[in-house]
């Protein structure tokens, strides 16, 4: 009984596979930077209008007078409301599709009250400034608020709640757009992309990979000639063509890198495949009556995972590099959805003109979360390496 007990205490201590290759994970510090890093950006993504300083759709509040504007500017802002009714987005709406501003913004060089008015000069950035004098009613920058105070009391109160200093943290587009805004929904964009294409890859690959590993005869000869056909097509040229199928357009663009990054998946579980299909386990559930189905997807598809996820991984950091290439052509994302690539394509122009931020900032993004996705693919291939586990 005490040997016995012995060998239970030393298998429980080992662990299971998925457990070892997290300790192994982990031990691989630049990748648990990356995979923490990917998941800070996964929570910006999620909560997007949420937590952008422009929660309107798309991000998409222009100020042309505040166009290219350096990070740290400041603005003070008059803030009036529209007339129309309250915009009542619920807290699950607003976060995923922004919300429609109750007021609109006007930038302000300078301003003065007037009796039950304010005159402003407009903020133009130039100098001298030079600004339209215009002038507002106190009652109409507070439309459809019910009030019963005095005129001293309302400008106290539109000099605490209407009159505000806006500040830019990154600066501004050329449309007079806050970047911070664009780069978080942006971030959404290719994450998104990236998410669904490799998941239409998956469910693509590993269906034609199995059926050919596993049926082999002519079955396999025509997956593996449709493989070599896709694969023989550069992949930004059948990307481009599918848009063009397709239409331009956010859910167009999944589909398209979706249906290119299949091949690479196909080929790695066909391969798997063909390597077990006549183990032990597999003449066993054949001798037991099983279906095909079930053992391939029940048997013979969990020990072929490890290496579908680490292609999936460098997949998905493809899927973002296509993203921003097509958004750059003007074949993907479309205006005005904010999209790293459609960022540069506009800003591009702006890095001999003193305002390369506007340009550089997207890219360091795109770079950034490529080699992430790298890095995390890199350290899932040592941490599922069978040879190297028990070490």
């Amino acid at each position: 009984m005490r040997r016995i007990f012995f060998r239970k205490k030393s298998y429980e201590g080992v662990g299971s596979l998925s457990s070892l290759a997290w300790k192994r994970f982990r031990k691989d510090k630049l990748a648990m930077v990356s995979l923490i890093v990917v998941a800070m950006a996964t929570i910006l993504a999620i909560l997007g209008y949420l937590i952008t300083p422009d929660a309107t759709p798309f991000a998409n509040s222009q100020h042309l007078e505040l166009a290219a504007k350096k990070p740290g500017f400041s603005v003070t802002m008059l803030k009036v409301r529209k007339n129309q009714p309250a915009d009542n987005t619920n807290f699950f709406r607003k976060m995923i599709y922004g919300k429609k501003s109750d007021y609109t913004y006007y930038p302000l060089y300078s301003w003065y009250f007037e009796g039950s008015n304010i005159i402003a000069e407009d903020y133009t950035g130039d100098d001298p400034n030079d600004g339209a004098i215009k002038k507002f009613s106190l009652v109409d920058i507070v439309y459809q608020k019910k009030f019963n105070i005095t005129l001293t009391q309302l400008q106290e109160t539109i000099k605490k709640e209407n009159i505000t200093k806006q500040t830019f943290l990154l600066g501004t587009d050329r449309y007079g757009r806050d970047l911070v805004s664009q780069l978080i929904i942006g971030t959404r964009v290719s994450l998104s992309v990236g998410f669904i294409s490799v998941l239409i890859s998956l469910i693509i690959g590993i269906l034609l990979g199995s059926l050919a590993g596993f049926f082999r005869g002519w079955v396999d000869n025509l997956i593996v000639w449709f493989i070599n056909v896709v694969w023989s097509i550069p992949t930004l040229l059948l990307v481009i063509a599918i848009t063009f199928a397709l239409g331009k357009g956010f859910w167009q663009v999944f589909v398209a890198v979706g249906l290119t990054m299949w091949v690479d998946v196909a080929r790695v579980v066909r391969g798997q495949i063909l390597s077990i299909r006549e183990k032990e386990f597999v003449e066993a559930g054949k001798a037991l009556g099983y279906r095909n189905f079930r053992i391939i997807f029940r048997h013979i598809l969990p020990n072929v995972m490890g290496p579908v996820i680490v292609i999936s991984a460098a997949n998905f950091a493809s899927a973002i590099l296509i993203e921003a290439g097509l958004s750059f052509l003007g074949v993907g994302v479309q205006p005005p959805m904010p999209s790293w690539g459609t960022m540069i394509k506009e800003h591009y122009a702006y890095i001999i003109l003193n305002s390369a931020h506007l340009a550089i900032l997207p890219g360091i993004a795109i770079m950034i979360m490529v080699l992430c996705f790298m890095l995390i693919g890199n350290g899932l291939r040592d941490a599922l390496d069978t040879r190297t586990v028990n070490r």
